[in-house]
């Protein structure tokens, strides 16, 4: 039985590629509250907290209900988070066509080496196409979408992530056997779902996924690191290494 080689990478968005919720998606909460007059406002602890629940409209809501000690809610309640949601969905988007939302340490370094050694790339993501190539154009320029062969991005399969669902239909987008590719993700849903397709999963954790459970990850970084700011490995071993090229990439797929 021969290993197979690395062919592909698979990369996650939100908080994989940027710490867009924290940067990107948090801040355009509290612009949308200001734009319609609240005094509400998100910081990183708290946004901690209403990030264990999923849906930007059901954040909203969590915050009223548990947050809140003397909002006089409005007769129509859905239609007033429905507005201020999309709001922060305008205000998100803006943000990232500025480009004021970075890419994570060492994401655009890696992906611009594994483009350069042939490395097949496609991104797997809830997230939708536009804020994923939005991301990609504004942090590494226009050219950057034409080095991933596939986007399997919002909507594109009916179960989402922990199902396996968007990593199957990302292999077979990208004509590879989950044996010849390697994912890059940050939390244990994406994990979960990664593993379930049977591919071997690096992942670089944030503030928000830090406690995670990561059990079956083929390693656990903090970042992907940066030769003037090194990686810290939370589970595996990492040898010698410091930040994470396509040679480390290729030595940790061999070991999975």
């Amino acid at each position: 039985q021969t290993m197979a080689e690395l062919k592909g990478l698979i990369f996650d968005v939100d908080g994989t590629l940027a710490d867009n919720e924290q940067d990107g998606q948090r801040v355009a909460f509290n612009l949308a509250f200001a734009d319609a007059g609240l005094d509400w406002f998100w910081d990183e602890q708290t946004y901690d907290r209403l990030l264990q629940v999923f849906g930007g409209k059901e954040r909203i809501r969590y915050y009223i209900d548990d947050f809140l000690e003397d909002f006089d809610p409005p007769a129509d309640l859905d239609a007033f988070i429905r507005r201020i949601h999309r709001r922060k969905t305008e205000r998100y988007v803006e943000l990232l066509q500025t480009g004021a939302i970075p890419l994570r340490p060492g994401v655009g370094r890696l992906i611009g080496e594994a483009h350069q050694a042939g490395l097949r790339l496609a991104i797997a993501s809830t997230t939708t196409l536009e804020n994923a190539t939005t991301l990609l154009e504004q942090t590494l320029g226009e050219q950057s979408t034409g080095w991933f062969d596939v986007f399997a991005c919002g909507d594109i399969v009916a179960n989402k992530k922990p199902a396996p669902d968007i990593y199957e239909y990302a292999l077979e987008q990208l004509g590879l056997s989950a044996p010849e590719c390697l994912v890059i993700e940050d939390t244990e849903h994406g994990l979960a779902s990664a593993r379930a397709a049977g591919l071997a999963t690096l992942v670089t954790v944030n503030r928000t996924t830090r406690n995670q459970d990561f059990t079956g990850a083929t390693i656990v970084l903090d970042s992907l690191g940066e030769s003037d700011a090194p990686f810290t490995a939370l589970v595996g071993n990492a040898g010698d290494a410091t930040w994470v090229d396509v040679a480390f990439l290729r030595r940790i797929h061999s070991k999975a």
